[in-house]
């Protein structure tokens, strides 16, 4: 068998303390989350969480960043059985949103995450996100879907729509009940930005 090289064997350390990160911090949240916790179950040392993380908030950022990018694809995903790019839009917004419902979300993306990493519209995740709206927006500006409209205050209030929707059923009592009308008020929120024309044609 061959050897494994020094940038595969710590590719596989990175990927055993995130996979270990990541189901310790959904089971116990982060502030009872012990650096013992993310190390031991794994075999591993604190030396090796420093080495490739900082700290216990720089492996925090990452299982965040590596959750909330997947909830982008899973929601792409979705939208893309759309048969036009304004009903992709409000599917992945409407689908991000729904992501609220998962407990692995709840706790660690839209509790734990802005309690430990502050405002996620500074998170990089967050702001790959922000790029797809605009590029969207963009496109559906130039096609005449939406009206006269500043495209960066458009794109960031549609994802700020989706992430605060997200982050009030993520902290509800009763988030299934809280979920239906999120989703319709992101659904009016948006088709506000639609053209008179296209809108009376029902977009």
């Amino acid at each position: 068998m061959a050897r494994r090289t020094r940038a595969e064997m710590l590719d596989e350390t990175r990927r055993k303390l995130l996979a270990s990160a990541r189901a310790a911090f959904a089971a116990k949240g982060f502030h009872e989350t012990s650096m013992d916790d993310l190390t031991s179950a794994v075999g591993l040392t604190r030396g090796a969480l420093y080495h490739h993380f900082g700290d216990k908030t720089g492996l925090f950022a990452a299982v965040v960043d590596q959750i909330d990018a997947e909830m982008a694809q899973r929601a792409r995903s979705l939208a893309a059985a759309e048969d036009t790019l304004w009903r992709a839009l409000l599917a992945e917004g409407g689908a991000y949103i729904e992501m609220a419902l998962d407990a692995e979300v709840q706790r660690i993306v839209l509790r734990d995450g802005p309690a430990v990493l502050g405002d996620p519209a500074r998170w990089p995740s967050q702001n790959r996100c922000l790029d797809a709206t605009r590029e969207a927006v963009t496109q559906l500006l130039s096609e005449g879907v939406l009206r006269a409209v500043d495209i960066e205050a458009a794109s960031r209030l549609l994802n700020g729509a989706a992430l605060n929707a997200a982050l009030w059923i993520a902290s509800c009592d009763d988030p299934a009940a809280v979920l239906p009308k999120a989703q319709e008020a992101f659904r009016m929120l948006a088709e506000g930005l639609l053209a008179e024309t296209v809108r009376e044609a029902g977009a």
